[in-house]
C-alpha cells in the first residue's frame, strides 16, 4: 500500500510568496563560507547540511490524498482539494492512463473539494469516477460549487461517467476494505479505514480531537486500535487549539496522544494552517518529537505531510 499526498493546507491554499523565497535565500547566504563553494562536492555537502525548512518546502495545496494498492489498479483518492489538480496533472502523463478513479470526501467544505472543477481526467468519456460519502447531499453539494456564479463550467460539462454512492456500510474493492467513521468537526467530518490484507491505513482530517475520541469503546477500537498509519489533523499548537475552540481542529500534542492511545505506529501531521511558513511547520514536527520524548512514548514515527511525499505500508 502506498499513500502519496498531493495537498496538505487547511482552510486554503497558501503558495509560497516572494517575501519567504527571500527570507530562505539570506537565510541560506548567512550559513555559506566561501569553501562551501569551491568544488561541486562541497556545494553538495553544504546542501545536504541545510535544514529541511530552507531546502524544499511542505507546499500549498489543500487537501488530497492518494492510496494505492497491488491488487486494485484504480485510483483511491481522499479529498478533492486543490491538491486533486496536480494529482490529474500528473495522471495525465501515465501509460497506460488510469481510466476510473475512487474520490471518498470526508465532508464538503470548500478547502476539500475546489480541486474538482480542474482534475483534468474528469473530463475524458473514457473515465469513470466513483464519489463516496455518508451525507445526503453528496451530488448536490459537487454539483453546486460548479454552478453560475461561482463556476462557469457545470459538472455536466465533464465527459467521464459519475457515480454517486451516499454510504450506509463498509465499501469493497477487490481485496480491499473501507471503513468510516464520523468525526467532530462542524458540520461533521468523516475518518476513512483502508484495509488491505493487514495493513490499515486511516486518513483522519478535520477533527478536534476530545475525551471520546479516547474512550476504549467497541467502535474506537475497532476503527483506530493499532493502525499502521494515519494522518491526522493537527492544524494548531495546544495554545492555538484552547484559543479556537469548536473550531474543528486539533493540537499535534493530542494528536500524538491520540496515536499513542491507539497504538498506532505512524503518525503524519496533516492539515497544515495557512497562515505558518515551513519553518514554522518543521518547528511543530520537531516539537511533536520532543514531546513524545518527554512524556515517554514509544514505538511511534512521527512526520510532517509535504506534498510530494509517498510513504509505503
Amino acid at each position: 500500500m502506498r499513500i502519496r499526498f498531493w495537498g496538505v493546507r487547511g482552510s486554503i491554499p497558501a503558495p509560497q510568496v516572494p517575501s519567504q523565497f527571500r527570507s530562505k535565500i539570506s537565510a541560506i547566504l548567512e550559513r555559506l563560507n566561501p569553501e562551501d563553494i569551491k568544488t561541486p562536492e562541497s556545494r553538495e555537502r553544504f546542501l545536504a547540511t541545510l535544514p529541511p525548512w530552507l531546502f524544499g518546502t511542505v507546499g500549498g495545496n489543500t487537501p488530497c490524498v492518494t492510496v494505492s494498492c497491488n491488487s486494485l489498479r484504480d485510483s483511491i483518492v481522499f479529498d478533492a482539494g486543490s491538491g486533486l489538480r496536480e494529482y490529474g496533472n500528473a495522471v495525465v502523463k501515465e501509460k497506460p492512463k488510469r481510466s476510473h478513479f475512487h474520490i471518498f470526501l470526508s465532508h464538503f467544505h470548500w478547502d476539500h473539494l475546489q480541486g474538482l472543477p480542474f482534475f483534468n481526467p474528469a473530463y475524458e468519456p473514457s473515465v469513470s469516477v466513483d464519489f463516496y460519502s455518508p451525507m445526503k447531499n453528496l451530488e448536490t453539494a459537487l454539483h453546486g460549487q460548479m454552478t453560475s456564479p461561482y463556476f462557469p463550467v457545470h459538472m455536466e460539462s465533464m465527459g467521464s461517467k459519475k457515480t454517486f454512492h451516499q454510504l450506509s456500510e463498509p465499501v469493497r474493492l477487490k481485496d480491499i476494505l473501507i471503513e468510516y467513521k464520523k468525526m467532530n468537526h462542524p458540520g461533521y467530518s468523516y475518518s476513512y479505514k483502508v484495509i488491505e490484507g493487514e495493513r490499515r491505513f486511516i486518513f483522519a482530517t478535520d477533527t478536534e480531537l476530545s475525551a471520546s475520541d479516547f474512550q476504549k469503546t467497541e467502535e474506537n477500537t475497532g476503527f483506530f486500535d493499532q493502525a499502521d498509519c494515519i494522518v491526522l489533523d493537527s492544524q494548531y499548537t495546544l495554545g492555538e487549539a484552547i484559543e479556537k475552540y469548536n473550531w474543528g481542529h486539533s493540537a499535534f500534542s493530542l494528536a500524538v496522544d491520540f496515536a499513542a492511545n491507539w497504538r498506532i505506529k505512524q503518525l503524519i501531521l496533516f492539515h497544515h494552517d495557512p497562515t505558518y511558513d515551513d519553518r514554522k511547520l518543521y518547528n511543530i514536527l520537531q516539537s511533536a518529537r520532543w514531546y513524545t520524548e518527554r512524556m515517554g512514548i514509544k514505538g511511534i514515527r512521527i512526520s510532517l505531510a509535504m506534498e510530494g511525499m509517498e510513504i509505503t505500508l
